[in-house]
């Protein structure tokens, strides 16, 4: 079950309502009874910094999940260590 903020569209009062991510339910204000709509907000996850991209994850020459090789790797591989 999933929690979304509901705002009603005669007195604005905004509040949670939980039901399936699936499911569209016809939701009415619990102060004056009338229809509310869904409010949409910008999610709170923010990804930062390299790695989050299919590109991120190889080398130039898309051969391997490394720019540069380690210790432990050999020939440059590091499908052995990692």
């Amino acid at each position: 079950m999933a929690r979304y903020d509901y705002r009603c569209t005669e007195c604005g009062t905004v509040f949670e309502v939980e039901h399936p991510m699936g499911e569209r339910p016809e939701v009415a204000c619990p102060a004056c009874g009338a229809p509310c709509e869904r409010v949409f907000e910008a999610s709170a996850i923010t990804f930062t910094g390299s790695g989050f991209y299919n590109t991120d994850s190889r080398d130039s020459s898309g051969s391997g999940p490394h720019s540069t090789s380690c210790a432990g790797c050999s020939g440059g591989d590091c499908s052995g260590c990692h």
